[in-house]
C-alpha cells in the first residue's frame, strides 16, 4: 500500500517536472526552436489545432523559422495564429511557406521572460508539494484505518520527502538553466 502510493507519487512528480519542462520550451529566447510554437492553435476548417500538426518547422539560422504548411489552405490560419500569439513575430508569406525572423530579445523583454520562467517553475513546485501533501493524507488515513503502523508511515514519509526533493531540485535546475539561456546575447 505504501510503496503504491509512492511510486504513484513519484510518477506524478514526475509528469509536473515534464510539463515545466515544456512550459520553459515554449519560452522564447534569442535562438529559433520549433518548441517555440507548441502551445500555438490555428483555426483549421473550425476546430482548433496546434501548428505544429498543420507544418513542418526549419531553422536555417539562428533567429530565422521557415514555417511549411501541409496543406496550402491552411496557411492564412497559421500566419493568423502566429501574429496573434505572445511571440511578437509578424510572418512573411514566401508564395508556399511561411519566414518568421525574429527580433533580437531587448533587456526589458529577457527580464520578463525571466520573470515567466520563475512564475511557471513556482506553478511546478507546487503541484510536487500538492501531489506530496495527498500523497501523506493517503499514508495518514491508511495508519488511521489500520491498514499500516505508524514506523511504516514514519519511513514512507522520509522517502516521500526525499522524492519531493529531488522533483523540486530538478524544477530549480531547469529554471536555472532557461534564465541563463536567457541572459546569454
Amino acid at each position: 500500500m505504501i510503496d503504491e502510493t509512492l511510486r504513484d507519487a513519484d510518477s506524478k512528480m514526475e509528469k509536473a517536472v515534464e510539463h515545466a519542462r515544456e512550459e520553459f520550451a515554449a519560452i522564447r529566447t534569442g535562438r529559433a526552436h520549433p518548441a517555440m510554437f507548441a502551445k500555438i492553435t490555428a483555426d483549421y476548417y473550425g476546430t482548433p489545432t496546434p501548428i505544429q500538426q498543420l507544418a513542418g518547422f526549419q531553422i536555417p539560422e539562428p533567429r530565422v523559422v521557415i514555417v511549411s504548411p501541409y496543406d496550402l489552405g491552411a496557411k492564412s490560419a497559421i500566419e493568423k495564429a502566429i501574429r496573434d500569439s505572445d511571440l511578437g513575430v509578424n510572418p512573411t508569406d514566401d508564395g508556399k511557406v511561411l519566414r518568421l525572423v525574429l527580433p533580437q530579445l531587448t533587456e526589458e523583454r529577457r527580464k520578463e521572460y525571466i520573470k515567466l520562467a520563475k512564475s511557471k517553475a513556482e506553478e511546478g513546485r507546487v503541484a510536487v508539494r500538492n501531489i506530496r501533501r495527498t500523497a501523506k493524507q493517503a499514508m495518514d488515513k491508511a495508519e488511521k484505518d489500520g491498514e499500516v503502523s505508524k514506523d511504516d508511515v514514519t519511513g514512507a514519509e522520509k522517502r516521500l520527502d526525499g522524492l519531493t526533493k529531488k522533483h523540486v531540485d530538478h524544477i530549480d535546475e531547469l529554471v536555472k538553466n532557461k534564465e541563463q539561456e536567457l541572459l546569454e546575447v
